[in-house]
């Protein structure tokens, strides 16, 4: 193989002197300033690894200060658990771990009380919900007979909606779970007792369809669909048009809670369960009855 003839002009990186190269890759002027540069290397590796080792013996320490102790503070729990302050209180807010208060500055748990918590909650693999099995469906004729929809619309929201179907001796069949979930999203406020046909609104307003359609859509009106017949809120309609005051909510929804009183979702599911505040479910939401949540929230009184 014929020599190559390149040569090209480089600093060592070990003694800084300039040399002549015939590989661009070439990084030493000479095999000693190579063997130097690979023992320092080494030297630089080996300090790396025992540096590394004293960091996992410190952090290691405050555990084997604390393992065989049976009443820990609550920074020593979070030591032993590896999470942060805040994490353990908000695991003793909502009552997953017991904590015991001497006064107001002196707090501890018990370890055996931590490793209670951590057997009442093992980790469960969760199976994604587009690879969990479907059993139950619809026939295209119950979703008819049920709902009061038409075939057309079946397939139409199916297809907008990814839901599932199969197909059994000619006959269509509609995941069940799918289906039921893409209604209760549609379904109308229970509290919503009135309602204004199209027609109605025709009459009473002297409104085109166009106007009614720009209307509801402009004033988010709640409304209906029974077969084709479509129904809005009377007293929406009537709020928008002026014939009736708007009434405060009646409701809190957990966002609107979270905020007002400066909860976690947790803080506020524990509140709302342990001292049987009402709640109702609207579709896939929740909303808490405000007048209780403001009740249990208001400062105490002295009469």
């Amino acid at each position: 193989m014929a020599k190559s003839n390149i040569r090209i002009k480089k600093i060592c990186e070990w003694c800084g002197q300039e040399f002549v190269a015939q590989k661009v890759t070439t990084k030493y002027c000479s095999h000693r300033c190579a063997n130097l540069a690979y023992k320092q290397a080494i030297r630089a590796k080996r300090i790396q690894q025992e540096e590394q080792r004293i960091q996992i013996v410190k952090s290691e320490k405050p555990l084997i200060d604390i393992k065989d102790k049976e009443y820990l503070s609550i920074a020593q729990a979070a030591t032993l658990l590896g999470l942060s302050l805040q994490a353990v209180y908000k695991m003793i807010y909502t009552g997953h771990l017991v904590a015991y208060k001497l006064s107001s500055r002196l707090s501890f748990v018990r370890q055996s009380d931590i490793e209670e918590m951590l057997k009442r909650n093992p980790y469960k693999k969760r199976q994604p919900k587009d690879t969990l099995p479907i059993i139950d469906f619809y026939t295209t004729n119950e979703i008819k007979e049920k709902f009061g929809v038409k075939d057309s619309w079946i397939f139409h929201i199916a297809k907008e909606h990814n839901i599932p179907r199969t197909f059994n001796r000619g006959k269509t069949y509609w995941s069940k779970k799918h289906i039921d979930d893409y209604f209760a999203k549609k379904a109308p406020d229970p509290e919503i007792k009135e309602w204004y046909s199209t027609q109605d609104m025709q009459e009473k307003f002297g409104m085109t369809l166009t106007a009614i359609y720009s209307f509801v859509s402009k004033n988010a009106i709640p409304k209906k669909k029974v077969g084709i017949m479509v129904y809005y809120s009377k007293k929406h309609v009537d709020i928008a048009k002026g014939l009736i005051a708007p009434e405060g909510p009646k409701y809190y929804t957990i966002a609107e809670a979270m905020e007002r009183f400066n909860l976690t979702r947790d803080q506020l599911y524990h509140y709302v369960k342990y001292h049987n505040i009402p709640r109702i479910k609207v579709g896939k939401y929740t909303k808490i009855l405000r007048a209780e949540l403001d009740k249990f929230f208001e400062p105490p009184k002295i009469e």
